[in-house]
């Protein structure tokens, strides 16, 4: 690997930090400002609306300039987030709910992250060649659930009473911090890990790499997106790997918050110690992440597609089990499917959309369909708890439409195989 690519995934792991132990301390903030219990999956919600409000944009925003230096201004912009969340009282107007200014905060973080997420995976295609992909998408989605892993703790562990009692008595000479509650004290020690981010995104060296002229018109932005989009869909292999990270995310996103419910109601944990949980789903989808790099060559890589049924029977094994070790086990092998799975898709998606169309647009059309997932996804979840619907019930339909979804693909690949 080249040593820039070093660079780039130190800046995303820092990054991608950050994004988890927030979403904890946002979650703690909800729950210290007494907001309802069908907003905490609205949390992720708002945090990825901008993926598809702006994935036309983003797309030509992140071939505008180098990449590195997008990877700067968009870390600006979660600092900006965190600047809102942590002054919520202050800004919100009146008659507002203040729980409700921490989801426009949050969105805010979420911006940031729209735009961050074109410039990070479409420098791996400026950098490296297509042989390496799955290599470099093994390291970024290892490093990046290991961020997750550390990023869910580390939130859990900052709103956890003993860690929080100690950051609130910390007095800075002639500062008044205004620090009170636990979960701006994790909100504080998040906004550190996004400069952080920031300041390596400065070491990030120029590919070299330069596009056409971007268009800036609405309406020329949308006709160029909707081309794209077109494109990828059309494609054999592109509408394949596209459908299948499509569901991943949209999954991922929504079992995270399934986990923190199942923990809660099936194992009797608060949420400090439920984060343990989407941790070790983590280390299996790290696990994963790993064997799909060192085993699954691109040109092989369709051949993981039965993995994504099996995830979701696996998933439904959850509502059977309480010991902890098992408990532990099952969560681990969830996460390891979904790994090994996903890793191959991804590349191949990044391989094809660089041979049909530019590094920001594919990425662009990547992050609308899988965050248009992640958005029709929660907001099903924060219906069924609205609706006062078991958790177990929750897992047993999610688990079903994941195994359904993916069989689907699955044939339908067989179908465009059969007829090439």
């Amino acid at each position: 690997m080249k040593s820039g690519f070093y660079t780039i995934i130190t800046a995303q792991f820092f990054s991608s930090l950050a994004d988890n132990a927030l979403l904890v301390a946002a979650i703690a903030m909800l729950v210290e400002l007494d907001g309802p219990e069908w907003m905490t999956p609205l949390l992720k919600f708002f945090f990825v609306v901008s993926y598809v409000m702006l994935a036309g944009a983003v797309g030509a925003f992140a071939d505008s300039m180098p990449k590195g230096r997008v990877m700067f201004i968009t870390n600006l912009v979660k600092i900006l987030g965190c600047t809102m969340l942590f002054f919520y009282d202050s800004i919100t107007p009146p008659h507002v709910p203040e729980y409700a200014m921490v989801l426009v905060a949050y969105a805010v973080v979420g911006l940031g992250a729209a735009a961050y997420s074109p410039a990070k995976y479409g420098i791996l295609t400026e950098l490296l060649p297509a042989e390496q992909l799955v290599i470099a998408n093994g390291w970024i989605e290892g490093l990046t659930v290991l961020s997750v892993i550390l990023g869910t703790v580390l939130g859990g562990a900052l709103i956890s009473p003993a860690v929080a009692s100690h950051l609130l008595a910390i007095e800075l000479p002639h500062i008044e911090t205004g620090i009170e509650t636990p979960a701006e004290a994790a909100i504080a020690v998040t906004s550190v890990l996004y400069v952080a981010a920031a300041i390596v995104n400065l070491f990030i060296r120029d590919t070299g790499a330069r596009y056409e002229r971007q268009y800036t018109g609405l309406r020329t932005l949308l006709i160029e997106f909707s081309r794209c989009f077109n494109t990828l869909w059309k494609d054999p292999l592109g509408q394949i790997s596209l459908a299948t990270t499509t569901l991943f995310w949209g999954a991922g996103a929504t079992l995270q918050f399934i986990v923190l419910k199942w923990a809660e109601v099936h194992l009797g944990m608060p949420l400090e110690k439920a984060t343990i949980l989407q941790g070790t789903t983590a280390i299996g989808i790290a696990a994963g992440a790993v064997m799909a790099a060192r085993w699954v060559p691109l040109e092989r890589s369709t051949r993981v597609l039965p993995m994504g049924v099996a995830m979701g029977i696996a998933v439904v094994l959850m509502t059977q089990v309480t010991w902890l070790p098992m408990v532990y086990a099952l969560l681990v092998l969830i996460g390891a499917m979904a790994g090994f799975f996903v890793v191959p898709m991804n590349a191949l998606l990044q391989h094809r959309g660089h041979v049909l169309l530019s590094a920001g647009s594919s990425i662009a059309v990547q992050n609308f369909n899988e965050n248009l997932s992640i958005l029709v996804m929660l907001a099903i979840y924060a219906a069924l708890l609205h609706a006062n619907l078991h958790i177990n019930t929750v897992i047993l339909l999610f688990g079903c439409f994941v195994s359904g979804t993916m069989f689907f693909v699955w044939r339908r690949h067989r179908r465009n195989s059969a007829r090439a």
